[in-house]
């Protein structure tokens, strides 16, 4: 049953501790300062890992850290158009921030290996894992857009599918926006029996729908019911508040969170999940209602699966010893 306590949030002054026996599951997020880049744009997904991590440690739960692994060009390519690849790695073409920062460059190997590393711990363990990053779906074949600029959801989607680790993946976005370089990619490269690609700003996306989305994210999830994992971009900008959203409250977002995580177990279906929008800033400038956000999702996934025990990765065990 969903816990029916509202999320209080640290910008209220409070912090909101997971209710179930949080302890007896370590959490496994794939982060690497290498993720992060600082490029003064409008949107603040470049240098956002960072920050939602350092947020995320103050919640107190058991996270485990692991390195991704990041990722090579070609292993980027397989969702992507080579030569676009080289291009915007060798700081030939512009990324989806509008330049050719080198900072940028860098950082992208990393937050593709990110999703992809989360993607198939999330397939071992049988239960979740977290990318905490962002600026994917709308990315391409052959083009940057939007603040993205590889899309690692379709990466992640087609590694897993040549790999045989899946024969089917389901991309759940719940971003503001539609996932147009997604739609792109599965187009280009025939993945439509292979990708299943669901976002609710078409069908819902509006105020007062919100409570009716809310109700119908079990039966929305059905859709993803002979998938060997889901790809949940959980996004901030649906945020009522947000200059580029404006639908969905803060508790009805941890609402949508909950309900996805909690109808996912119920289905049986593994979850990697990143962060996706966000372009909130309080009065002194910083990013705090959007990292409130990921706060509210990260204790989400915790308690839906509040008495789960996730397997220790031998990754992890490698690391500890």
């Amino acid at each position: 049953m969903m816990n029916d306590t509202k999320p209080a949030t640290r910008q209220q002054g409070m912090q909101r501790p997971a209710r179930n026996a949080a302890g007896e599951m370590p959490i496994p997020v794939f982060y690497s300062p290498a993720m992060v880049a600082e490029v003064g744009s409008f949107s603040p997904s470049a240098g956002k890992p960072a920050l939602v991590v350092a947020s995320w440690q103050f919640l107190g739960l058991p996270l485990q850290f692991q390195a991704p692994r990041p990722l090579r060009a070609e292993q980027i390519g397989i969702a992507h158009d080579p030569d676009f690849v080289a291009d915007v790695l060798g700081c030939r073409r512009t990324n989806g921030f509008g330049d050719k920062s080198p900072a940028v460059a860098a950082a992208l190997p990393w937050t593709n290996g990110a999703m992809l590393s989360a993607a198939r711990e999330a397939l071992r363990n049988g239960l979740g894992a977290i990318a905490p990053c962002s600026g994917f779906h709308h990315a391409g074949y052959d083009h940057a857009g939007g603040f993205c600029t590889f899309n690692g959801l379709m990466v992640t989607a087609a590694a897993l599918l040549a790999e045989g680790r899946a024969s089917k993946v389901g991309i759940l976005d719940c971003d503001e926006h539609w996932g147009n370089g997604t739609h792109d990619i599965i187009e280009r490269l025939q993945l439509n029996e292979e990708v299943v690609h669901y976002s609710p700003c078409f069908e819902f996306g509006r105020p007062l729908k919100a409570e009716a989305f809310l109700a119908r994210i079990p039966k929305l999830l059905d859709r993803f019911a002979d998938c060997d994992l889901v790809l949940y971009q959980a996004g901030a900008d649906p945020h009522i508040d947000d200059p580029l959203g404006g639908w969905l409250t803060t508790d009805q977002l941890y609402r949508r969170d909950r309900a996805v995580f909690d109808g996912l177990r119920r289905l049986g279906i593994p979850v990697a999940w990143n962060l996706a929008g966000g372009y909130q800033r309080d009065a002194a400038g910083s990013i705090r209602p959007v990292l409130d956000i990921h706060d509210n999702t990260m204790v989400a996934f915790v308690e839906a699966h509040g008495h789960a025990v996730i397997p220790a990765s031998p990754f992890a065990e490698r690391e500890a010893a």
